[in-house]
């Protein structure tokens, strides 16, 4: 397993990173989670990923539960803060009394006395920045939290984050996470090219396409039982990947794979870790046999000819609008 810093912080995370949204505490039971996170320990991965809301704080305890007993020292644990956790009209969003509470509810749940990179999981329109990022100033100082980062923040948002930090003198943000894949590509556009000179890495979900690019879900063909598709949590996030058109190239891409020595979803894990702007790329599994395959894209370096071929099978399905993201209530 390769690491790399998390932006240009001192901090190293695993290049694959484990992430337990709709996995755990709500798709598979608690052995089948236990023996993914296992598996990723055995693999090398030292980065794990979850956030207070995925299955109503259950993610969080599951996978403290499957950590525990380990050296905390050689991990990295990340958390959000964000959505709604309660019924509360302060159990929400990124003022100071939502932060400090929810850490240390998550701190709680995660049977750890510090997170490493606590993340606020989106933009809070109703909150000063400066009071969110003075909150997450003093977790820092307090030893609560090590890092802070955001997720699907836009460019002119992360911008504004580090110069209001530096104003201030408070902790800066070192990490975003965004969707990034071979078929979604929006932030090359406008959030890479304003976090890499601030520092800022993206630590990306959803690299293989909420499952499109294993190559499991074929042209023409059902759904198959038990998949995310056919899932309360997550077909929402994979209608859009479900298209015909998608899917035949998707399939086609299994051959650009083949010529490359790897498998479908090792060719698309590789291909999110050609760009430098990326610190890590979160994986998920229900089996632990799903783990190992995708570790083997750890390393990996895709010659030229393979990256031309990628982009010509996919060249007409390729979203890169920024303008077409998804509205915030339906991202993970």
């Amino acid at each position: 397993m390769e690491h790399r810093h998390l932006g240009s912080s001192g901090l190293t995370v695993s290049e694959l990173a484990y992430g337990n949204w709709i996995t755990h505490g709500g798709q598979v039971e608690e052995d089948a989670a236990r023996a993914c996170v296992r598996a990723a320990l055995d693999g090398g991965i030292t980065t794990f990923d979850t956030a207070d809301v995925y299955a109503g704080g259950k993610a969080e305890e599951v996978l403290g539960r499957a950590l525990a007993g380990q050296r905390r020292d050689g991990l990295e644990i990340a958390t959000k803060v964000f959505w709604p956790t309660g019924p509360g009209s302060n159990d929400r969003g990124l003022s100071r009394k939502h932060i400090i509470r929810s850490c240390e509810a998550s701190l709680r749940r995660l049977g750890t006395d510090y997170i490493d990179l606590y993340q606020a999981h989106r933009f809070d329109f109703s909150t000063p920045l400066v009071e969110t990022l003075r909150a997450f100033d003093d977790l820092v100082r307090a030893g609560k939290v090590l890092y802070v980062g955001v997720s699907e923040w836009t460019a002119d948002q992360i911008a504004a984050a580090v110069t209001v930090a530096e104003d201030m003198g408070f902790d800066r943000i070192v990490s975003n996470q965004p969707q990034y894949s071979l078929l979604w590509r929006v932030i090359e556009e406008q959030v890479v090219p304003a976090s890499t000179p601030l520092g800022v890495g993206q630590i990306v979900w959803s690299p293989l396409a909420q499952g499109v690019l294993t190559g499991k879900y074929r042209p023409g063909a059902d759904l198959p039982l038990s998949s995310r598709a056919l899932s309360k949590e997550g077909s929402p996030f994979i209608q859009r990947w479900l298209r015909e058109d998608v899917l035949a190239r998707v399939e086609r891409l299994g051959s650009v794979a083949a010529e490359a020595g790897l498998t479908l979803p090792q060719l698309a894990l590789a291909w999110v870790l050609q760009n430098p702007a990326v610190s890590a790329a979160i994986i998920g599994a229900t089996r632990p046999e799903q783990v190992g395959e995708n570790l083997r894209a750890s390393g990996v370096v895709l010659d030229a000819a393979t990256l031309a071929a990628v982009d010509d099978v996919l060249a007409d399905v390729i979203e890169r609008d920024p303008a077409r993201t998804r509205s915030p209530e339906q991202r993970p």
